[in-house]
């Protein structure tokens, strides 16, 4: 007959054999998280191919990109989603196309078209990663709530630590009018690089956070600013680059805008270019930007050195990009914002260490000449650390690529322009510039690098061009326009007695600017002309706004209904609001 003991120690055992089970379980999840890989995310700003390894320029001193770029995969034929800093930091972020978003330019704000979007920093703490950054990795906001430690701290909304910039500006390039931004500039500091401030600190506070034993896996991101202008950092980068040295860029080519149509002409002749040649400046400039560079490749030896001393070291995946390359005189343009190889491609490094979750053997050093889009890192990044795909996600993950350099890849990388519906194509050797009135160019980047010969309307081309275009979306998303909240204010000039506003200079293209009256009475508003005298437009009431098109340099006064003149504002570059202050 069986005792109570008897009955109930099968059940005792059961117990103790489901919580040594579970407890298994939980022992190797948790050990499973403990090792996955650390993600080490670094940006730089305005990079294009001005490094050792991709041959950009024969100047350029970049051995710290160079020694990543060797231990890991390099990808030659990558490309961002936009040519700007915002809409393709958007995509990469959010792993979402800007044809789908709508996010298109720098005038938008990300949160208020996306407001709901989930950034990779918060998808990889919601997976029990610890994510921080330090600089700049989104435009010009840090978004507090998508990280879990931030420098400067995150509640600032200012990812930029102390900068030293010369007291008085410009320095370089005297502002050619209005339309000019004014951030271009260049000049040697005087200073040390701890005295410098910015990226430097930067890399000094990512630096102490790799040096650091840490609890949880980690997603840490370092945006390295340069070389965005302005390009002022210390002297001694500018040292290894005599200006009588200074050799011209490769890509350049006098009457290259010959077989291009309209609207890519349009697009190329933005007035900086011309303005740096008149004053004699372009070496000048060409100059801040090797120096600028060189500074920025210091910067980052600084955290790859860290990494290596770091505990870190064996469990960190290392990515490097840049959001959009850059024009210094080729196709006649300064700046970013086109569609040709010299903006739209960047350098992108990825190295894997051996062990990861999802890349076992790690990376082979290697270079890749596949055409490959940043739309590609975050579901690539998931896939690395084990972690589960995001249906949003738009791009493939690079991750057979990272597997086998020469593995099937049937994708193309596409780069959305400012103007809904203008495109560039990216194939293996082969490249559409797509424009929204129908023009095109096509390029055999195998032959033509430079992109130097048109040959759109090649009848040999014609079939691969068909090819090409057909891979494009054909349904682009609309482009909302700037909330008010997000455009920058205008500077509000008082009038007295019998003043009257100063005339307008407008020179350049139209934009928005949005007029609110923040005082307790009506106010008349009018704009001046070129030669001195006001033309009335409407009344406002106190607490509306009006929105009125104009140009960089025009001038609107505003008046009350007794007819005194009280201020005005004058246009800058870029669309704006005007507030009438209290009287």
């Amino acid at each position: 007959m069986s005792t109570k003991t008897d009955i109930l120690r099968p059940i005792v055992l059961l117990v103790a054999t489901v919580w040594i089970s579970n407890s298994g379980i939980l022992h190797a999840a948790n050990s499973a998280a403990t090792t996955r890989p650390n993600v080490l995310f670094i940006a730089m700003d305005d990079l294009n191919d001005w490094i050792g390894v991709m041959g950009g320029h024969p100047q350029a001193i970049t051995p710290n990109l160079d020694r990543l770029a060797s231990s890991g995969v390099l990808f030659t034929n990558a490309h961002c989603a936009a040519p700007a800093c915002n809409p393709s930091r958007t995509a990469i972020f959010t792993g979402r196309s800007p044809h789908r978003t709508g996010v298109y330019s720098n005038a938008q704000r990300m949160r208020d078209v996306l407001p709901d979007a989930e950034l990779i920093p918060k998808v990889f703490s919601r997976h029990g990663y610890h994510s921080s950054g330090s600089g700049k990795m989104l435009h010009y906001f840090i978004d507090a709530d998508s990280w879990d430690e931030y420098y400067p701290s995150a509640e600032t909304e200012n990812p930029f630590p102390r900068t030293l910039l010369p007291e008085s500006r410009p320095v370089s390039l005297p502002r050619g009018g209005p339309w000019q931004y004014v951030e271009t500039d260049w000049g040697a500091l005087d200073a040390t690089d701890e005295e410098a401030g910015g990226d430097y600190l930067v890399a000094k506070w990512v630096s102490e956070q790799l040096a650091k034993p840490q609890e949880k896996p980690f997603f840490l991101a370092c945006g390295i600013y340069r070389p965005h202008e302005p390009w002022f950092v210390p002297k001694k980068y500018f040292e290894p680059f005599p200006l009588e040295k200074i050799q011209l860029p490769p890509g350049y080519k006098p009457d290259d805008l010959d077989d291009i149509p309209e609207a890519g002409q349009n697009l190329a002749r933005n007035r900086y270019f011309k303005h740096i040649t008149e004053l004699d400046q372009w070496k000048h400039g060409l100059q801040g930007y090797l120096a600028s560079i060189h500074y920025a490749d210091a910067m980052l030896g600084n955290v790859l050195d860290a990494l290596d001393r770091s505990p870190h070291a064996n469990n960190t995946i290392v990515v490097l990009w840049s959001d959009h390359g850059w024009h210094l005189g080729e196709k006649e343009h300064w700046q970013k914002y086109t569609g040709w190889r010299a903006c739209t491609r960047i350098p992108l490094m990825i190295r894997v260490p051996e062990g990861t979750t999802g890349l076992p053997q790690g990376t082979t050093p290697a270079k890749c000449d596949q055409p490959v889009s940043l739309l590609s890192l975050a579901p690539t990044l998931l896939d690395l650390c084990g972690l589960p795909a995001e249906t949003i996600h738009d791009g493939p993950s690079l991750l057979p690529l990272l597997k086998d350099t020469n593995a099937q890849w049937p994708h193309i990388a596409m780069t959305y322009l400012h103007s809904r519906g203008s495109y560039s194509v990216s194939a293996r050797g082969l490249r559409l510039v797509h424009y929204a009135d129908g023009e095109e160019e096509l390029y055999d980047t195998d032959n033509d690098p430079y992109e130097w010969n048109n040959l759109a309307i090649d009848p040999q081309f014609e079939r691969r061009r068909d090819e090409l275009r057909k891979l494009a979306p054909t349904k682009f998303a609309e482009s909302p326009r700037p909330s008010v909240e997000s455009l920058n204010e205008l500077m509000w000039h008082s009038l007295t007695g019998n003043e009257s506003a100063p005339a307008s200079k407008p020179d350049g293209g139209q934009f928005d600017v949005v007029f609110i009256n923040g005082s307790e009475q009506k106010v008349q508003l009018w704009w001046m002309t070129a030669g001195g005298t006001p033309k009335p437009y409407e009344m406002i009431e106190p607490g509306e706004q009006r929105r009125r098109k104009s140009r960089p340099g025009a001038v609107w006064m505003i008046g009350n209904e007794a007819g005194k003149n009280l201020g005005y504002f004058r246009v800058d570059d870029r669309s704006a609001k005007a507030i009438v202050p209290e009287m």
